[in-house]
């Protein structure tokens, strides 16, 4: 197994990420990644600016207006985020034919 290199961040400095802008702090992508009865789950990709490092980490919202879950809710006070890198891939898709 590849070990990985991780990176604590405070847990409302991630919350603040989400509804808002955070000084040195980046958001790439805010991805939703699965679905169940009561949450959406996510994975949000983002990038420490003064060092250019770039973390992930998973969170959920409740599914509903009912379900009253604010993203990293049940979480520590410190998230644990993995550091990734930028992989360039190519991908095949497969489109209708056209006769002209």
């Amino acid at each position: 197994m590849i070990p990985v290199i991780t990176k604590t961040f405070p847990k409302e400095q991630l919350k603040e990420l989400l509804w808002g802008e955070v000084v040195g702090l980046e958001v790439i992508e805010n991805e939703i990644t699965d679905t169940s009865r009561w949450s959406i789950h996510y994975y949000l990709v983002f990038q420490e600016l003064n060092s250019g490092k770039i973390y992930g980490t998973t969170y959920s919202r409740g599914a509903t207006e009912s379900q009253d879950e604010q993203p990293f809710e049940y979480a520590a006070d410190e998230i644990t985020c993995t550091e990734l890198e930028a992989v360039e891939v190519i991908k095949t898709e497969y489109r209708p034919k056209s006769d002209v």
